[in-house]
């Protein structure tokens, strides 16, 4: 179990990674890249998958936390699925769409590292 655990911690931070790099590649010229997409498909996945583990364990659960990081969650994958649509349409994706993937994504790091 505790492989198992590190495995969707490696996958969440990787999630993690993909949506902020990705923001901070195209910064100058915004945009929501597929790695993005698929960063915020893995944040949410694993994401739930961990707080499915922690509610076996012994200790208690913050679920007020967890409230908040899966709205934040949601919030990036719905404006990165947004985003990845109005590519695949040939439209140009608004700079405040893309921004909130990042800026979202950045947000959920700092609630998972500061709120204790």
């Amino acid at each position: 179990m505790d492989f198992v655990h590190a495995l969707l911690v490696f996958l969440h931070i990787v999630g993690a990674a993909a949506i902020v790099g990705g923001w901070l590649a195209t910064f100058k010229t915004p945009t929501v890249g597929k790695f993005q997409w698929y960063g915020a498909i893995t944040q949410l996945v694993t994401g739930l998958l961990l707080v499915g583990l922690a509610e076996m364990g012994p200790d208690p659960v913050n679920h007020a936390k967890i409230a908040v990081k899966l709205l934040l969650g949601i919030g990036v994958f719905v404006a990165a699925l947004i985003g990845r649509r109005k590519i695949a349409k040939g439209e140009a994706v608004s700079t405040g769409l893309a921004h909130a993937v990042g800026g979202l994504g950045l947000i959920a790091i700092a609630v998972a590292v500061f709120w204790r």
